[in-house]
């Protein structure tokens, strides 16, 4: 992944993340969108981060590998001025309205 890119992504940000997926001799790219509740590690090799959406009414989260070759490209949706924290684990307990409230994005 690029460097830029990678900086862009943190606490807060609104992404979309496409990932190549192989099914037999086919190989697609699937997205999946929300918001990033925490970036590990930096910019070192083994660094993640975690991706949360609501699907279906149901919380999802997934954790993505930054330098895995199965992630295609990432795409930054939106991102907030300013979050005081570095690890947003607490948005999980809140509705999306009051999600949108809290890290002030529309």
């Amino acid at each position: 992944m690029e460097k830029e890119v990678l900086s862009k992504i943190r606490a807060g940000a609104k992404v979309r993340v496409w990932e190549r997926i192989k099914e037999g001799e086919k190989e697609r790219q699937s997205s999946f969108e929300g918001i990033v509740i925490a970036h590990k590690h930096g910019a070192e090799a083994g660094s993640s981060f975690t991706v949360r959406a609501i699907i279906s009414e149901i919380g999802v989260e997934k954790v993505f590998q930054s330098h895995s070759p199965t992630i295609a490209k990432v795409d930054i949706i939106s991102s907030p001025k300013k979050v005081h924290k570095s690890k947003l684990y607490h948005i999980r307990d809140f509705s999306s309205k009051k999600i949108r409230e809290r890290l002030k994005t529309k």
